[in-house]
């Protein structure tokens, strides 16, 4: 299962559907929206997508975690719109066989949904400037290790 959506993320619900008798293992990845960007103060995001390469994308990433590890259930949801600190952004659910695949195949897949997929971030910052972040380029703001 893959989508984006404008609703908030219902993650019990995405985890189920990878949930499976065969799987020992399900790892569940949140991204929230934080307040702080290093030393930078974040007010909210706003995410853009054009759906139809995103979702063709993150059908790719799920084939190649498929092919890569035993996994036996993929789900992403991605946010779209404007969100408030606390707020769900991203959701990502594996399961397998063993919790080591599953941590591995996780990873996997948030790392490359944030290089890959075109899905655009605005940072709206406390001192009332904006910046676009792109996929795969890292926002201006000091960041701390992720």
């Amino acid at each position: 299962m893959i989508e984006l959506t404008h609703d908030p993320i219902d993650y019990t619900q995405l985890t189920e559907r990878v949930r499976s008798d065969q799987a020992g293992a399900v790892v569940l990845f949140l991204g929230t929206v934080r307040e702080m960007t290093g030393s930078r103060q974040t007010l909210a995001l706003d995410y853009d997508a054009y759906p139809e390469m995103a979702l063709a994308q993150m059908q790719r990433l799920v084939e190649d975690i498929q092919q890569r590890w035993p996994v036996t259930g993929v789900a992403i949801s991605h946010r779209l719109g404007h969100l408030e600190l606390g707020d769900i952004s991203v959701a990502a659910a594996v399961s397998s066989p063993h919790r080591a695949q599953a941590f591995e195949a996780g990873r996997f897949l948030i790392d490359e949904l944030k290089v890959r997929v075109p899905i655009w971030k605005k940072e709206n910052w406390a001192d009332g400037s904006t910046e676009w972040v792109h996929p795969g380029v890292p926002s201006t703001a000091p960041a701390e290790q992720e």
